[in-house]
């Protein structure tokens, strides 16, 4: 069976690694073109590609991929796989190969369709979430279902953290229910449109942390988007960006945002109903800086001030 893989990200190469360890003939790899990376600007490949290259891939990179429907159709493929491609992919694509596109998508379908079902999963504080196998069409992941696993979101865990849970339980979509549907043993199920939402790419207005608000949603925020994009606020005029968090429920009397104390546990930050400690912090142009460092250097001066004034 001649497989074509479309996908971009880290999680992407797992589901490109299981396909190789399965040993499905994977004839060519669609992939985003290099990107500029770094203060330097030095063009580089996704992980997808990487590996492509490591196995003896042929690889495209199209910048629109609607513009290279033939390029992709020339491989013949019996099967289509993608998984965060990054693109809409165009229905003549979709429906020529026999066995249709699938998807792995990073959620419970019909929750959190879109670019950012990680991200927002755990920044509107759900408890599980999962990967869904199902069939591409042309809407944002609107296609049928075929299987599902579910994780559990753990009150401390951040966005790296369930990333990880995902593609682990990822790789049996892939070795135990892919062969069931190639086989004709699993039918499509379609998403209920009552049950739809969306979670859209991550904007830079979506990594702004207002302390206004209550300290669980605060933490909840933040370690959505640890490790990456991450989040910030900003201090006397200075974007500081918050690579991790700790969550203190209590009542207090002060004006959210400011800054409780700085210690070698951390910078506590006043919220609704709490506070959060942020204990890797990086001032903008500065590395990022442990809180024990912190403390020690330019944090000596910093209690009593409030983010965001």
């Amino acid at each position: 069976m001649r497989v074509i893989f479309m996908g971009t990200t880290p999680f992407s190469v797992v589901i490109l690694q299981q396909l190789l360890d399965d040993g499905h003939e994977v004839v060519a790899v669609v992939t985003q073109p290099d990107r500029p990376f770094g203060r330097k600007r030095i063009l580089k490949a996704s992980p997808v590609k990487e590996l492509a290259l490591e196995r003896g891939i042929d690889v495209l990179q199209p910048e629109r991929i609607r513009d290279s429907v033939e390029d992709v159709l020339s491989y013949k493929p019996d099967l289509i796989m993608t998984c965060a491609y990054g693109q809409l992919v165009p229905r003549k694509i979709l429906e020529a190969p026999k066995y249709l596109a699938l998807n792995v998508h990073a959620s419970l379908l019909p929750k959190y369709r879109g670019g950012a079902p990680m991200h927002w999963s755990i920044i509107k504080g759900e408890k599980e979430t999962g990967v869904t196998l199902m069939r591409m069409d042309v809407g944002m992941d609107s296609g049928g279902m075929l299987s599902s696993r579910t994780v559990q979101i753990e009150d401390e865990d951040m966005m790296s953290d369930v990333e990880a849970k995902l593609m682990d339980v990822s790789k049996s979509l892939i070795h135990t229910d892919l062969p069931l549907y190639l086989d004709g043993k699993l039918d499509f199920v379609e998403q209920d449109p009552d049950q739809v939402t969306f979670a859209y790419t991550i904007s830079r207005e979506d990594e702004y942390i207002d302390f206004s608000r209550n300290v669980v949603d605060v933490y909840n925020h933040i370690r959505g988007l640890i490790s990456w994009p991450v989040s910030y606020a900003v201090l006397e005029g200075v974007n500081v960006k918050f690579h991790g968090v700790k969550k203190f429920e209590e009542n207090h009397t002060q004006t959210p945002g400011t800054i409780l104390d700085v210690s070698e546990e951390g910078v506590d930050i006043a919220c609704v109903g709490g506070f959060v400690r942020i204990d890797k912090i990086q001032p903008a142009g500065k590395p990022l800086i442990l809180a024990h460092d912190f403390v020690n250097g330019m944090g000596r001066d910093w209690k009593g001030k409030v983010f965001n004034e």
